[in-house]
């Protein structure tokens, strides 16, 4: 299983600057969408492991950090690449379309 780092405001420069691209999930524990998309995101970091990183930031307990990256909405995803954000997905997508979303980015 992929481990799957839990970012704060401490923690999110470090991780994002990784060698790997960094995958960023950007959620709650209240929020539904965030709750289905979640064992997506797992998945996901099991079947790309080595190729991407993943990471779960709670937007209740890191507000300033949503706000950093204009999150409005969650759950949304960003992948960063040498820290810079190449990839934005906004809201829950079928495991299939956020695969091959995050894999043409690979």
């Amino acid at each position: 299983m992929a481990n799957i780092s839990t970012l704060t405001a401490e923690t999110f420069d470090s991780v994002v600057s990784n060698d790997a691209p960094v995958l960023v999930d950007f959620w709650a524990p209240w929020c539904g969408p965030c709750r289905a998309l979640s064992p997506i995101v797992d998945e996901l970091a099991d079947e790309l492991e080595g190729r991407m990183v993943v990471a779960k930031c709670n937007v209740d307990d890191n507000q300033e950090l949503a706000m950093k990256f204009g999150v409005m909405s969650i759950p949304t995803l960003v992948l960063f690449k040498d820290g810079e954000e190449i990839f934005r997905s906004v809201g829950a997508l079928p495991k299939a379309k956020l695969k091959a979303d995050l894999e043409a980015r690979l």
